[in-house]
Parts: structure tokens; sequence; C-alpha cells
């Protein structure tokens, strides 16, 4: 089945979504009329090349012609033939930007087949719903497992070779101690024939076990190259996404397992071939094949056993302090942190002492001012782990930074970057020695930022965001000194007016958001327009409120949170008296507002806003019972409560009564006042695992660059952020 038509099988709340991705650019119309044409495309390779792309532009235009000529519909034609005069308008000087577009939709597509399909999975359909991953899962596993057969048999022939040699060598020396005079004998003349096509016959299996070997090296070789270094990658990248609040990290018990049969498969055939070069030494002859290729094989074998040790030390847990579990690689000065190594070879040889050692900013950057080092022991011993099945592993749990003074006492005055945009890393080192061989490992974590100062903490959060996000280096710490710009597509949970506002938040009211990018400064640094903060400044304050104080309410989708003014009345003008609508407040950060519809003697409809509540006041009442226990006092009436129904028409009990945590009190009163300026509006679920890392901005939604499309992202088609 294509996938437009899977597409088009979707529940509504989905196809809405599917809605926001067509516009002008890239119209429906033809998304509909071209569904199996387009599909069959490669748009991301025409993307990337002009040539390319300008082939493509115009065969979808001969598709469209001819598709219009074979439209029965004289509507249906017309509407063709329009798109056909605009598309060649719009993207006749720079094809590439209509694959990219088609691409880009292709893309959003398929994440809202995945997400349509993961929400109606039940927990063990969860757990096994990327088939392609399982399939890929089962071929390694398939390859590893003929490899470790392989291995096993050539055990067996080289033991059979060595009871071939015995036996000849055996012979041999018995022929040689008989008397000279016996030598002539036919019986010894026999004797020679047979001990020759012994000789021949070792001499072929000598070459069979080598050819043999030579096979198995070459597909250990293929399978290293192709699939585990790039699972190895996959898992990397996976687990810079869990630090910024993606999904759990799993698979690292999958790669210990083929990572060790792996090193055990080559070290066994390391030792085949000691043995082979033993039996050398018992018994060679003229073209012996065992001098001509083991010293060539055993150097592809320890080449491939030095870089698959190097690429096994992985660090498991990246840089975290305890106090902030749920922001990782933001470390304090003089604040503990933990952090974890591991090896995933698992081999009974090195069950012994490997001494691991840390060391800060290893690889300084030059011009770097600002210098740590670490005030704790910085050296510890790997231990074996009983529960993750016997691999060595070492977890520092109280590692502390300090930073260096000058001689003359001060510290490092400021450089070009802000402390929030320095990036630093911890170093592991350890000496691994096995059978023989010697090799020195090293990982290092990914970037960290050092902070002072609590409140640099969402500074640094924006900084290991941006980097994770935009980025799969894990050591480019001069990164912000030329930040990229975010460029990515959302998949669901916001609609347009959503993007408006925050596309308003960032670029201001009368910029074109289509095809712009936000850059570092824009949305971390600079102030928003007439604001004193920046934009990441107010959405992380809304972030940390939701996860701290408002996550009840928000986890029901009872706050819409972003609404336009206009969109505001839009919505509340033709409601029944007393339909309030919350929101967060632009004015203020970390705050949260509600504005009711109301309407005076002559009919004349008004709109109420109260002063936004922070974290002060709600930390001493839950959001519902403040909205339970609302009063507004008028001149002359008993004080009560405005708020009737959550829009668009739920009985304000009926929504927030289970989550009340108090008896009703006398309430809270206001003064009734005009409705104040808020933004945009969120029907769907809004934040997920960013609200467990304080960058929790879509429900069910992780931030993720269009670079890698195996994450969510922050905006619609209609942003490029």
């Amino acid at each position: 089945m294509s996938q437009w038509k899977r597409i088009q099988q979707l529940e509504i709340r989905h196809l809405e979504h599917v809605d926001y991705l067509y516009d002008d650019n890239f119209p429906m119309d033809i998304r509909q009329g071209l569904a199996s044409w387009i599909e069959a495309q490669d748009w991301e390779s025409a993307s990337n090349d002009e040539t390319v792309a300008a082939v493509m532009f115009n065969n979808l235009l001969s598709q469209m012609e001819k598709v219009r000529t074979q439209e029965q519909n004289f509507l249906q034609r017309h509407n063709m033939k329009i798109i056909h005069q605009q598309l060649q308008v719009k993207y006749s000087s720079n094809p590439a930007l209509m694959a990219r577009a088609i691409s880009s939709c292709l893309k959003e597509e398929r994440r809202i087949l995945d997400s349509a399909c993961l929400q109606e999975q039940g927990p063990l359909e969860k757990s096994l719903q990327n088939s392609v991953a399982l399939e890929r899962q089962k071929n390694m596993d398939n390859r590893v497992g003929v490899i470790r057969g392989s291995v096993q048999l050539m055990d067996q022939a080289v033991k059979f070779i060595e009871d071939m040699q015995d036996d000849f060598d055996f012979r041999y020396k018995t022929l040689q101690s008989r008397d000279a005079t016996e030598r002539n004998s036919d019986l010894m003349k026999q004797e020679v024939t047979r001990l020759q096509e012994m000789l021949n016959r070792l001499d072929y299996k000598r070459k069979e076990i080598l050819s043999k070997m030579d096979v198995v090296v070459k597909e250990i070789d293929d399978v290293v190259t192709s699939q585990l270094y790039p699972e190895l990658q996959d898992w990397r990248r996976r687990q810079q996404i869990a630090a910024i609040g993606g999904p759990q990290l799993t698979g690292l018990e999958q790669l210990q397992n083929w990572f060790t049969l792996m090193v055990q498969s080559l070290f066994q055939i390391k030792r085949q071939l000691d043995k082979l070069g033993e039996l050398v030494l018992k018994v060679t002859y003229e073209s012996d094949p065992i001098p001509l290729q083991r010293p060539q094989m055993e150097e592809r074998v320890k080449f491939l056993l030095y870089h698959l040790i190097k690429s096994s030390f992985v660090v498991e847990k990246q840089p975290c302090m305890p106090t902030h579990p749920q922001k990782p690689l933001i470390i304090k000065t003089g604040v503990q942190f933990t952090t974890k190594v591991r090896l995933l070879v698992k081999l009974p040889e090195v069950d012994y002492q490997l001494k691991v050692k840390t060391t800060f900013d290893k690889d300084l950057p030059p011009g770097r001012v600002r210098q740590f080092f670490i005030l704790t022991n910085n050296t510890k011993v790997m231990d074996i782990e009983d529960f993750s099945d016997g691999c060595l592993s070492v977890e520092f749990r109280h590692l502390q930074l300090k930073e260096k003074k000058y001689i003359n006492g001060t510290k490092g005055n400021e450089g070009l970057l802000s402390v929030t945009e320095e990036l630093h890393s911890l170093n592991f080192e350890a000496c691994f020695t096995v059978q023989g061989l010697n090799i020195d490992l090293e990982t290092c974590s990914l970037p960290l930022v050092v902070i002072s100062n609590v409140s640099q903490l969402p500074g640094g959060w924006a900084s290991v965001m941006w980097y994770n996000l935009l980025t799969d280096e894990p050591k480019n710490l001069c990164f912000f000194a030329n930040p990229p710009r975010f460029c990515a597509q959302a998949t669901r949970g916001l609609d347009k007016q959503q993007l408006t506002m925050l596309g308003e938040k960032l670029l201001g009211q009368h910029v074109s958001c289509s095809d712009y990018q936000v850059s570092w400064s824009r949305f971390s640094k600079e102030n928003s327009p007439g604001k004193p903060f920046s934009f990441w400044m107010w959405l992380d304050s809304i972030l940390e409120l939701i996860k701290k104080h408002l996550l009840p309410v928000w986890s029901e989708n009872y706050i819409m949170g972003f609404v336009s003014k206009e969109t505001e009345r839009t919505l509340l003008k033709d409601k029944e008296p007393g339909t309030f609508l919350l929101r967060f407040s632009e004015s203020h950060l970390g705050g949260i507002t509600f504005t009711w519809v109301d309407r005076g003697d002559n009919g004349e409809v008004k709109f109420n806003s109260v002063e936004p509540y922070t974290k002060n006041r709600l930390s001493a009442l839950p959001f519902a019972d403040i909205i339970r226990d609302y009063k507004v006092i008028s001149d002359g009436v008993v004080p009560e409560n405005p708020l009737k129904f959550l829009y668009p028409d739920i009985p304000k009990d009926e929504a927030f009564g289970r989550l009340y945590n108090s008896q009703p009190s006398k309430g809270e009163t206001g003064e009734t006042g005009q409705g104040k300026e808020a933004r945009h509006n969120v029907h769907d679920t809004f934040i997920s695992n960013f609200v467990k890392t304080g960058l929790n901005l879509l429900n069910k939604h992780i931030f993720t660059s269009s670079v890698f499309p195996k994450c969510n992202s922050f905006s619609t088609r209609a942003y490029r952020l």
C-alpha cells in the first residue's frame, strides 16, 4: 500500500496534521494526483544536486500536464493549470528548493504514520514497533552466529592438521631412524611414497585452513565496518537525544554481545594462527603456505582487535549532577557530579584491575580562558557488574570541578564566548593488556557546559540542547564559535496558529517563516522585542512551571497555553458567558493566566483576564484549586466565580473535579479587567520527555534537527527552526 493511501486511512486528528504540511510550496492536489510517482522518486538526493533537481522538476511538470489532460472535471483541470503555472514561477530558478519541500513533506508523513501506529500499539507492540531495526538486529545476529560457527569449525580443522602432522612427523622420524641398508628396499620406497602423499595432503589442508581463515576474517571486517560500527554510532546518537529528553536509551547489552563475540572470534583465530606457527617449527617444506600467509593475516587480526577494543570503551552515563538529574552535561563548580564508563568486551583474561583515569579538558581549544581541574580523586578501577552479565565498568560518583586561578590570584578574564557557550569535555583513559596486545583505551564525554551559579542553568541547558540537536560530533568544543542555524520541521502537537505565535516570538510579526532559519543568537541570547528576556528564557520558564506546578492540569490537555489575542477573542466571543481559556503569559517569565468571556447589560462582549500566576503563588495552592475558588468582586455584588466552562464547553467541575486537592476555601478574589494579550493555542498533547529534562516544549514531542530524521522536531512545514 502506498504511503499516501495509508495517510488517507488515518483518523481525522492525524489528518489535521497532514493538512498543515501542504500549502502553495507543495499543494496537496499534486500530492494526491501524483502520489505513486512522487513516492518513487529520490527527492532527498535531488535536494542536494541542482542538476538532478532540475531534471526531476521538469519531470514533475510533465507528469502534472499528463494528469491534467486526463482529468474529466473542468474545475480540477483549471486548478491543475494554475498550480502548474505557479510552480514554474516559484521553482524554475531554484528547483532544489522544490525537492527539499517535497522531501520534507514525505518525511513528515512518515513520522505522522509512525506516531499514529505507536499510539495504537500496546506495551508489547511498542517494544517491537521498529521492524526495520529488528530486521537489522536479526541479520546481525545471524551473521555473528555464522562467524562463530565457522571459527569453531576452524578449531577442529587446526586440531585435525595437528594430528595429521604428528602422524607424518612420527612416520618420517621412524623412517629416518632405519638403517641405511634398508632404505633402498621396496618396503622403504612404499613408505616414502606414503609420506609424500601425507605431505601433499598436509599441504592441501594448510592451504585450506588459511583460505577459510581469510574468508572469515574478511567477513568479520565487513560485519564490523558495515554493521557493528554503524550500530555503535546509532547508539551514540540516541544517547545524545536521550540526554536532552528523548526516549530512554537501550541497546547497550546487545552491542556488548556483538562486540564480545567478534573479539572472542578474532582472539580464537589469533590462537589458531599461533598454533599454525608452532606447527611450522616442527614440519615445514618448500612453498609452505603458513610462513607466506600467516604474518599478513596475523597483522589483519591484530588490527581488527585493536580498533574493536578501542571502540568498545564508551561513556555509558554522561556526566550529570545528582541535584539536576534531568539536565545532564551541565556541571557547576564545587558540586559533585557522576559519570560512568564501560568496556563492551567481556573476556575472562581481563578480569583484573583495569585502572581508568579521568582528565578534564585534555584537548582545550586555543584561546580558551577559563580552565578547570578535577578536585577529587580522578582514578578508579573497573569492576565486574553481575547484573550486566559480567561487563567491566566503573562509575565515578564524587567528581568535582574547581576553576584554576592565575599567579595574581584572579580567575580568567571573559573570552569571546559566554560561560554557557564554552564547551568542555571529560576524558577517560586506561591501558588494556591481553594475550600479548597492549591497547591504550580512550573515550570522552559529550561536550559539557560548566557554570558557577544556578542562574546560568537555563542558558547552559539551551547550549546543551542546541549542540546535541544539530550535530553528532562527539567533541566539537568550538561549536559555538560559529553555531549552525536550527532548521527543523514538526510532526504533530502544534497547528498553524500555534506555530505563527512561535514564529512571531522569534522573528517578528511581519517576517515570512516559510524558509526562515533561526540563529542561535536569536533563539537564546537576544531579548525578544519589547521584553527584558530572550525567547529561550521565556520558553524554559514555562517548561519549568509545567513540570513543577501544572503537570496534572497539563496532562489532561486543559491548558491551551499559547493563543494570539485575535484568536482568543474569536474562540470566546460566541461562547456562553463564563467560558474561559488557560494560557501562558508573554509579559512574565513562568506565568499562567486565564481569560473568560462575559456580556454586559447591552449584550456587549467583554473579555477579562487575571494577573499571571507564577511559581510563588502556585507553590502555595494547586492551580486546579485556584480555578475552583476564584472569585470576582464587583460593585455591590456578592463575590462569585465567573469561571463556568473550560473552552469549548466543558463544565469547570467536570474538567477539574478530580484534580482538586483541598476543600473549597473562601477563594481568591480579583478585580475584573480587560483581557490581556496572550498567544498560541495547543489542542494536542504537548510535552513528554522534555518535561523531564526542562526542554519539554511539545507534549509527546522531541526537538530534533531535520538533519537527523530519526528524531521528532520543533515546528511544522510553516517554520524552518
